[in-house]
């Protein structure tokens, strides 16, 4: 599988997560955010970026409970709730999320 982007096709694997990480760019994850149906905004941007720097510090995508665990040390405590983080990211947050920011696919995330 592969998205094409200005003509150049970057590689996903069945799931939709990219077969190489250094293929991510922020159009990259707004074309796959409108796979998922997802409109990206600020708030969506703001758990990206953080994504992202947990993966550069841990070399990891993290399940739920990390990933709340980390936004409520690096951003607010209201942010790092379940119900915001599915409004954002509905279904399986840590794992859609992971998708967006071209990450690979959590472990334990169904």
């Amino acid at each position: 599988m592969s998205l094409i982007i200005n003509g150049n096709s970057i590689g996903t694997d069945k799931e939709g997560f990219l077969t190489d990480l250094d293929d991510w760019s922020e159009q990259v994850a707004i074309m796959l955010a409108q796979q998922e149906n997802i409109q990206l905004t600020e708030l969506h941007w703001e758990i990206i970026n953080l994504l992202r720097r947990f993966y550069q510090n841990y070399q990891l995508s993290p399940a739920m409970r990390p990933l709340v665990k980390f936004i409520a040390q690096e951003l607010a405590p209201e942010k790092a709730r379940s119900i915001y983080l599915l409004k954002l990211f509905p279904g399986s947050p840590a794992k859609l999320a992971s998708k967006i920011a071209g990450l690979p696919r959590p472990d334990n995330c169904l």
